[in-house]
């Protein structure tokens, strides 16, 4: 898959972010732990800068973060029927995705990706197969996030329920490879979907990382 160029400014307001977190956690100093905040602002600073958001939004995204910096996980379920695909459309953007969304505490990433396509979708569907584990700056995605992401796809088998859309989701639909509607390319590219409709017609694929 071909990956996007990061701008600069993104990856050096990052790792800017997670240096000032990792010091912010085992500093006992208080003198650098006014300087660890400060470099914490001005990650804030740059990334409000460099993306257009508004400064206090990302200043409060980068403080509810404790602890050892690491990457947030996000779990897609590809459930099919009919050789099509299940995809929800959100309604933050109008767009088309896999059911999914960031891995809850206290449950399995498994058990994760089966809530997300119930409560997205309305069906319920059994995990069988991790396809992919993905850095989401290498997948060309249109937009990058603030946060450091690992995105886990899963081959689902469909179990049970029938369309019902959610809080978040304003359609649900299975469709073609050859049909793709508008994606929510922040979410999923074309290329994750082939990928998926490989893995279902060839269960032996290894798992595929970057």
């Amino acid at each position: 898959m071909a990956a996007m160029e990061e701008p600069k400014w993104l990856s050096w307001a990052r790792e800017l972010q997670a240096l000032a977190q990792t010091g912010l956690t085992f500093t006992t100093d208080s003198h650098d732990r006014l300087r660890y905040q400060r470099l914490r602002a001005i990650a804030a600073e740059m990334y409000a800068a460099g993306s257009g958001a508004p400064l206090e939004r990302i200043s409060a995204l980068f403080e509810q973060d404790l602890g050892y910096p690491t990457p947030k996980v996000d779990v897609r379920g590809a459930v099919f029927r009919d050789r099509r695909i299940l995809l929800v459309r959100e309604i933050s953007d109008g767009g088309w995705t896999l059911p999914g969304g960031w891995a809850d505490v206290n449950q399995s990433a498994k058990e994760c990706v089966e809530r997300e396509i119930q409560e997205e979708s309305g069906f319920e569907a059994r995990a069988l197969k991790l396809a992919a584990v993905w850095d989401y700056r290498r997948q060309g995605h249109v937009y990058s996030h603030p946060y450091y992401i690992y995105k886990l796809f899963f081959v689902c088998e469909l179990t049970g329920g029938a369309a019902r859309p959610s809080i978040e989701t304003s359609e649900v639909g299975f469709f073609a490879l050859e049909q793709l509607p508008k994606l929510s390319l922040g979410r999923v590219t074309p290329a994750q979907i082939a990928r998926m409709f490989e893995h279902w017609r060839n269960p032996g694929l290894m798992t595929e990382f970057d």
